[in-house]
Order: C-alpha cells, then structure tokens, then sequence
C-alpha cells in the first residue's frame, strides 16, 4: 500500500525471515560465523538460542540458502509431538516412506539411508527449530541419533535452535550426555540503540531507498525504548509507521507521531508504555518461575513415560517370580513327603526288628535283665519318636 508512496521495491519490514533482509549485527555475525564453522567441521551437535523473535529463523534460513547438493537437510518446525513422531518426522523429510513403520523400523531406515548418502560423500543435516517445546525424554532420543556414525565421521549432524529455555532443559541432569554433544554454541542477543538505528536504514535501503524517511532526533530512542532491541518488534512498529506516515501524507517523523503509532499498536498503550521499565523484571521473575516449573512437569512426565515403557517388562518379571516361587513350593512339598516317606519306611523297619527281638526273647527265656531293660527302653523311645 505505501511501497510507491515511499519508492520503495518492496515492504521493507516483512516478518517473514527472508535471508536477503539479514542484518549482521556483531551477535548476528558471530552467530552465523559459528554456525556456519560448526557446519563445515561437521560437528554432531550445534546449538542456537536467543529470544522471541531476535532473528534465529532468519539465520537459519541463511543458512539453508547457502548449502549445496552435498547436503540433504530435513528440517522440523512443529516441536509439540511424541517421541517417535519426531524420528518420523525427521525420516518423511529426508524423503522416506514412515507409513506403519514402528520405531525399530525407523531407525534402521534412517541409518541406511544415511550410511547410503555417506558412501556418495554427502552429508545430513537435521535442523529442529523450536527445540525448546521438546521433552527432556525427546531430547534424549535425538540424541541416541549421534550414535549413528561411521569410522571416521559422523553421520548425522543436528542444529537445535530455540529460546533460552532450551538452555535451561539442556542443563538438567537427565541431558549431560547430550550437554557434553555439543560442540558448537551461538547466543543471539538483542540490538543495542545504534544497531537498532542501523537495522532499520539496512531495510529500508534493501527495499529500494534509504531515504524513505526522516527521523527526527529522539525518534529511535523511542523505538528502542518500547523495542527493546527486538527485530521482530521493531519490524511490527516500523510497518505501522509507514503505514500512518504514508496515510498522514508525509516522510517526517516525530517523537509525537511515533510515539502515539506504537500506542496504536500496542494491545494496551499503558502496559506498552512501562514494557521497556518492567522487561528486566518479567524476564527475571515470570520466566524463571515458568521455566523452573515446566522443567519439573517435564521430568515428571518423563518419568512417567519411561515407567510405562517398562510397565510389560516388569509384569513379564513379576510373572517370572511368581511361577519361579510356585517351583519352589512344589519342591518343598516334594521334600517333605519324601521325608515322610522315608521316616515311614525307618519306623517300619525298627518295628519289624523289636518284633524279632519279642520273638527270640521267647524262645528264649533266660535273658539277662540288663537285656530286658535295653529292650524296654527301646520300645519306649520309638513310641516317644513316632507317636
């Protein structure tokens, strides 16, 4: 709508992350040189965080443009799915068939298929965008993922890219394996006052004139100020601006007009307002308290999958016991009527001897009576034994 009002080729503050509109401030330049380092060393893992809208996508999308053939890239954008859902995700975008496949089968695919693009001296890369919203427990499983690897090279490298809050995931005890993966780490921060300046001149001259617009001194303090530095806010405020310049019928700028542009803006002009006094704050208190929180929903409801995961296998252990103690019962019962049988057998033998004996002793009259006595006392330890 204001494109030719402002000679412009193009709206020059889009949100979509068009790599042509990236602006390399020294966090974005470092950043992308890390990534791009960590790429080209083929490095298992790399990890890219920054805040709500500081430019990550952007950055990756850069990235992505400038790969070559050799590299088939699977990349994921939707974070919120079970664990072997991400592995077929992952899978589907390297151009393999996932329908029925169970979890065993998936891995073994993608291990062929990898092994297989291997063998023609290309490489894999797996990009995960909104890595934040995955599970510790999915964390882990793509982590197991770095096990695949030849000889003398990984086979799979994987670029986990979120906010700061996968960083405080990934320093949890349950990830120290995938903690110590990581070879390469970029940290995108927010612009600073002359860099925000600049990022706006950078976009106006890529849409076709730097000139669109004259800002008045005190203009990008303001923008700054409600900004805080953030891209993306800084792209919804300068759209607007050109917007109700391009309406208002002028290209000059005041501390007034931007001021009430932004309030317009704005879902509350009050909470906008005092955003830029209360941001340090909110970050420091709401943020922790929510992250602490999810960090501990999250490795309960690990936990919890990983029990259920071994629910058949400790039913299949229970049932194990059980029939091993029922053996052992019925050898005992074994045992003792053995025992019975035998004692039965003895008792029957000493009855048939003292039967003997009562025999001979009357054939025999003249026994002594210390043999009398002997006998007598026999007779009444086996009634004592087996009564």
């Amino acid at each position: 709508m204001y494109t030719e009002f402002f000679n412009l080729k193009v709206k020059p503050f889009e949100l979509v992350p068009n790599p042509e509109f990236l602006f390399q401030s020294r966090s974005h330049k470092k950043a992308l040189n890390y990534l791009k380092y960590g790429l080209h060393e083929r490095a298992g893992f790399i990890l890219l965080t920054g805040e709500v809208g500081s430019g990550k996508t952007t950055i990756v999308r850069n990235i992505i443009s400038e790969m070559g053939s050799d590299v088939a890239l699977s990349m994921l954008f939707n974070t919120k799915v079970s664990n072997k859902q991400v592995l077929a995700m992952i899978n589907e975008d390297f151009g393999l068939n996932v329908i029925g496949k169970d979890k065993i089968t998936l891995l073994r695919n993608l291990n062929d298929f990898l092994v297989s693009i291997h063998a023609q001296k290309r490489r894999a890369v797996v990009i995960i965008d909104e890595a934040q919203n995955l599970s510790t427990s999915a964390l882990e499983e793509i982590r197991l993922l770095s096990n695949l690897e030849a000889s003398n090279a990984k086979l799979l490298q994987i670029v986990l890219v979120g906010q700061p809050e996968l960083k405080k995931t990934i320093a949890c005890y349950e990830l120290r394996q995938l903690r110590q993966r990581i070879s390469v780490h970029a940290q995108i921060d927010s612009l600073t006052r002359s860099e925000t300046e600049d990022y706006v001149y950078y976009r106006l001259e890529k849409a076709g004139n730097r000139s669109a617009l004259a800002w008045r001194e005190g203009t990008f303090d303001v923008l700054f100020k409600y900004s805080q530095g953030i891209p993306r806010l800084v792209n919804v405020f300068c759209d607007f601006i050109l917007l109700a310049a391009c309406v208002e019928g002028t290209t000059e700028l005041s501390v007034e007009f931007v001021q009430d542009v932004i309030g317009d803006v704005a879902w509350d002009k009050h909470v906008t307002e005092h955003a830029a006094d209360e941001l340090s704050s909110f970050k420091a208190q709401t943020r922790q308290s929510l992250v602490e929180r999810l960090s501990a929903y999250e490795q309960k409801m690990a936990a919890l999958e990983a029990l259920l995961s071994h629910r058949d296998e400790i039913n299949r252990e229970f049932q194990t016991h059980k029939e091993m103690l029922k053996e052992i019962l019925e050898l005992q019962e074994k045992g003792f009527r053995r025992m019975e049988a035998g004692l039965d057998r003895t008792r029957h033998h000493l009855e048939m001897y003292l039967t003997g004996y009562a025999a001979k002793e009357a054939e025999d009259p003249k026994t002594s009576d210390v043999e009398n006595s002997e006998r007598h006392s026999s007779k009444g330890l086996l009634s004592k034994l087996f009564s």
